[in-house]
């Protein structure tokens, strides 16, 4: 194991807190000092190997996992913050990076937290000026932070997998006696037994907008007729969540540490939308059966009479140790490019926190061919491969008047896990040349020979000639 590799203080001290015991406890299990352990969690001293092993053999832990650091996926997140112009006079390398990750990743966390604010503020402040430009719709706008993010960092930070979740769901089938030939008729039984909650298939000319609503005062969940099965099924076990699993979604949202409260209400939504996935697709047989059937995503979307979407979205969700699936990265962008879901358990993957996503990437060509599932190797700047599966999918709408919407899911993974995938299926993957090479996004991206930039890179200072002209502003025309 490598220095850099040695030093997961930050991880012992997760999963003690997670297990919920002290340091003397824990030191105690694992046949070490207190005040060791305090220095190993303070990443003070490195955490050995055989450490390392008695730790995974005590508390049944997948040893490859813990031993990942987080330290690429803040190097990166740091990269992204300093590629931005206002950085330029501060000649900051990408070593200063890696040395603030590894010595201080509190304070990286703290600057990317930073960069965020300052942005948003940026944003807003270009909001306010557009609409007092249009006087007529001039109005007082208060600073926006933006809950999505936090919430999509706090999953990001939870391996997108919450065991206590997963349990109460396995638990749910047991004592609502569910049936899987007949889980929406089941689980309305469920909540008219254990919560005095009745459901109601609703027409849209009550519903309105909303495709979900819970009634206090009559104790009925109204559920719209313009979802799809898998979307009705989908409600009610989420609301079973919000009414039996209280306790469980708030001890979760707890560990967030959120700034804001429309935050915590997000993250609690998302949690509840969590057990919901847990419970239409239950993680034993979930994982037993897309490994049977190599991962094909609509033949599980039949199985388990679950959306195209909900299934990758699950797929990323195995994460259970001992019992993981492939590690995917999970993405989803609407026809402008806004990245509105983003997700990685793939190590080397990341996803630009500010600005667009790389435009060579296939996920933008999936609106091209609706319902087609497409898929790509590419190949990132420090040369990790990955493969790729893209397709469009679309949410309900509400009639002529309100036309559903459309998306492009993405879902992929290290190129050495593609041959467990059934879309890898008469590919050469061991040709690594002929895949696309991508770039998290232009800010950050040293591909100079790139045609489809829309900034100079970080490292590049952008050069002008009037009398040349190249295909791209951003290209040297002795590189295209």
């Amino acid at each position: 194991m490598s220095d850099k590799k040695a030093m997961l203080g930050h991880k012992v001290r997760r999963l003690r807190r997670d297990l919920k015991m002290t340091q003397a406890q824990m030191a105690e299990e694992i046949g070490i000092s207190p005040s060791y352990l305090n220095l190993i969690e303070a990443n003070q001293r490195p955490l050995t190997v055989p450490l390392l092993l008695k730790i995974a053999s005590v508390y049944g832990i997948d040893m490859a996992s813990f031993a990942e650091d987080d330290e690429t996926r803040l190097v990166a997140s740091l990269r992204e913050v300093f590629a931005d112009p206002l950085f330029d006079a501060g000649d900051i390398k990408a070593q200063d990076m890696k040395e603030v990750a590894a010595a201080a990743p509190n304070l990286g966390h703290a600057i990317v937290s930073m960069y965020r604010a300052y942005r948003e503020a940026r944003e807003d402040l270009g909001a306010l000026a557009e609409k007092v430009a249009d006087r007529d719709k001039l109005q007082v706008m208060g600073a926006q932070a933006f809950p999505q993010e936090e919430v999509s960092e706090f999953f990001q930070a939870e391996q997108n997998h919450f065991p206590d979740l997963e349990i109460a769901a396995e638990s749910l089938w047991i004592d609502g006696d569910l049936d899987s030939g007949n889980l929406y008729g089941t689980l309305s039984a469920y909540l008219q037994k254990k919560h005095g909650v009745r459901v109601r298939l609703m027409p849209i000319d009550v519903m309105g907008g909303a495709i979900c609503r819970y009634d206090r005062h009559s104790r009925r969940v109204l559920i719209s007729e313009m979802l799809d099965p898998a979307g009705r099924t989908f409600q009610l076990a989420s609301q079973a969540a919000l009414l039996g699993q209280a306790a469980l979604l708030d001890a979760a949202v707890a560990r967030g540490s959120f700034s804001h409260e429309e935050s915590r209400r997000l993250a609690r939504v998302g949690l509840a939308n969590y057990f919901a996935s847990s419970i239409m697709m239950p993680y034993g047989r979930f994982l037993t059966a897309a490994r049977e059937v190599r991962y094909d995503i609509e033949i599980l979307c039949r199985r388990f009479v679950a959306s195209y979407e909900q299934v990758c979205h699950r797929l990323t969700a195995l994460q259970r140790p001992g019992a993981k699936g492939v590690p995917f990265f999970f993405a989803r962008v609407d026809p402008a490019g806004n990245m509105s879901k983003r997700f990685s358990a793939a190590p080397g993957f990341h996803f630009a926190r500010f600005g667009g996503a790389c435009p060579r990437w296939h996920l933008h060509d999936a609106f091209r061919r609706p319902g087609e599932i497409q898929t790509q190797l590419a190949r990132m700047p420090d040369g990790t491969t990955f493969f790729s599966i893209v397709r469009t999918v679309e949410k309900p709408g509400g009639g002529w008047k309100q036309p559903a919407r459309q998306f492009a899911v993405a879902i992929g993974c290290d190129l050495a896990h593609a041959g467990q995938l059934v879309y890898a299926d008469g590919l050469d993957l061991s040709n690594v040349e002929a895949a696309t090479p991508i770039g998290v996004n232009c800010r950050i991206c040293p591909r100079l020979d790139c045609t489809q930039r829309a900034f100079p890179p970080l490292s590049h200072r952008l050069a002008v000639d009037e009398h040349i002209r190249g295909v791209s502003s951003y290209v040297s025309v002795g590189t295209v």
